[in-house]
């Protein structure tokens, strides 16, 4: 038996070492998964700039302001330059570094000590330092190549994120405009109302004073009068509202919001005319989500982060080099005799841990009061710290002579610290970026599920929306035919002139409807196109890509 296990002790470091090539040979896979997706044959038009197809100047203006100009869509563009900046930065780990170091330092030695210096010696001393130092550290594992292929997989998420942002904000503009429009129709209609009632009003005074009818036809026609009043009075706020969000989408100045002035063709005509756009399901719509290009994005670099965090179970190569001069005197510095240089290597495999340094960054990430601030203080101890010192004191070996002259020393220094050990904080870190992955799985998972929800809805919705404003076409061609019928029978003394404000009042309810029916329709091909992932740039961030 003891022979046994002496044989299994032999074999323990080969062992440890095959489960390291293992461990190090694992990849995680970075395509999105299979889904299971409904089934279409049907190619989506190119929707790139669908607006244009309602060929109205005032739209495609405001939406080319809004593009230029739309806070949104500003502060995703500097997420994206943050990206792109990340990008380098992941990028400087691949290649060497080469650094200047210039360290003078001055201090005193204790004449006093348990050593004495020798008779006559300095007991202030000065070091000039001048060196150029490179290092570089091989990347066997390909820990800092799958880094910087995780953080160009996250500057493709911050481009898809910005296109997201741009589909949305080309639907705003749109939706606000045609709003206005038909608010603008809906005022323009009390308007002409009021014209009419008032002229009705005063018809119906003049027969009041002359007897031909009561006080009561009277007080009806006032009321209605009143009615259309207030009916004006909420279609100009609904067009002041409107003004005002446009004004804020298009990224106006505070000023201009305020006033609001949104030149444009307020004819009813513009809510009449809609472009047709194929309603089917398109075989490509993941391809065509920007959305959905995110959140594969973000699956990507989850997985290429956790690869990265495995590399570290395993040795790391750094190659070192120096060259420069070190002198106690300033004029010697250079020298030939102050030449120093160095190379070397070193060979780091990492064995304990603390898990210190993690477990802070944990607890940091899940205060969700203060999470930022907290996050940036814990990961700040991964890093060296640099402390500046300063002494000044007495030194020696009888107490008698501590607070002599001899016995003064003094110095000045600094130190830079790395942290080095810490309990299991390679494990944590995989851990952590696994649990990050199967998050950013769940969330490409959930926002395909959206994705052909929203396209479900916007077919639907498109669909019925068309056949409500023929409905109330035609409803508003028969009421008008009413109307003209109610009001031949009042003349001729067939019926009352309470049939004529029936009529009327039923004739204004139906141009009001016919009005949301067009706006609504407009509202449900923006819808539409929206959710075909229609208004952004396919093929956008070549720099990215590469």
């Amino acid at each position: 038996m003891s022979e046994r296990r002496r044989e299994r002790r032999r074999f323990r470091p080969l062992w440890a070492l095959l489960s390291l090539a293992i461990v190090a040979c694992q990849s995680t896979p970075v395509a999105p998964p299979t889904l299971d997706l409904p089934t279409s044959d049907a190619t989506a038009p190119a929707l790139a700039h669908w607006w244009q197809q309602f060929d109205d100047p005032t739209l495609n203006a405001l939406i080319d302001e809004a593009l230029a100009s739309n806070l949104d869509l500003r502060s995703a563009m500097v997420r994206v330059d943050l990206a792109r900046a990340n990008v380098l930065l992941a990028q400087s780990s691949l290649f060497p570094s080469l650094n200047l170091t210039v360290d003078p330092s001055r201090g005193r030695s204790t004449l006093a000590g348990w050593q004495p210096l020798p008779a006559g010696f300095n007991p202030v001393h000065n070091d000039y330092l001048v060196a150029l130092r490179a290092s570089y550290e091989v990347d066997l594992w390909g820990r800092y190549a799958n880094g910087t292929a995780a953080a160009r997989q996250d500057l493709l998420s911050t481009a898809y994120a910005r296109e997201t942002v741009r589909v949305a904000i080309v639907a705003e503009t749109a939706r606000a405009y045609f709003g206005l429009l038909a608010a603008d129709a809906e005022r323009a209609l009390q308007r002409e109302t009021l014209q009419a009632r008032e002229q009705t009003l005063a018809l119906q005074n003049r027969l009041q004073q002359a007897g031909v009818i009561g006080d009561f036809d009277l007080q009806r026609a006032q009321a209605e009068r009143a009615a259309v009043l207030a009916n004006l009075a909420a279609a100009e706020r609904t067009v002041g509202q409107y003004e005002t969000a446009l004004a804020a989408i298009v990224g106006r100045s505070p000023r201009e919001v305020y006033q609001a002035r949104i030149a444009r063709d307020a004819s009813p005509a513009r809510l009449l005319t809609a472009p047709e756009i194929p309603a089917d399901l398109p075989s490509d719509l993941l391809e065509r989500r920007p959305d959905v290009k995110q959140a594969e994005a973000q699956l990507a670099a989850a997985s290429l982060r956790i690869d990265a965090a495995r590399a570290q179970y395993f040795p790391s190569l750094s190659l070192t080099a120096s060259y420069g001069s070190e002198s106690a005197a300033l004029s010697k510095l250079f020298s030939t005799p102050a030449l120093i240089w160095g190379v070397g290597a070193s060979l780091l495999q990492p064995l304990i841990g603390l898990k210190a340094i993690d477990a802070n960054v944990k607890q940091a990430e899940a205060q969700l009061a203060a999470a930022s601030l907290r996050i940036d203080a814990a990961r700040a101890q991964y890093f060296p710290s640099l402390s500046l010192t300063a002494s000044y004191g007495s030194e020696s070996a009888a107490l008698s002579k501590l607070f002599s002259t001899p016995a003064l020393i003094w110095g000045v220094g600094a130190s830079l610290l790395q942290p080095l050990i810490g309990l299991k904080a390679i494990d944590a870190n995989v851990q952590a970026e696994t649990a990050r992955r199967e998050a950013a799985l769940l969330t490409y998972t959930q926002t395909v599920q959206t994705a052909f929800r929203e396209i479900r809805d916007a077919l639907i919705a498109h669909r019925q929306a068309r056949e409500a404003l023929a409905a109330q076409s035609e409803r508003q061609a028969k009421l008008k035919s009413a109307l003209e019928l109610a009001e031949l029978r009042y003349r001729a003394g067939y019926s009352g002139y309470l049939e004529v404000l029936d009529a009327q009042r039923q004739l204004l309810q139906a141009q009001s409807q016919h009005i949301l029916a067009a706006r609504d329709r407009r509202f449900a091909l923006i819808e539409l196109v929206k959710a075909l992932g229609g208004g952004w740039r396919d093929g956008m961030d070549a720099a990215a890509r590469e």
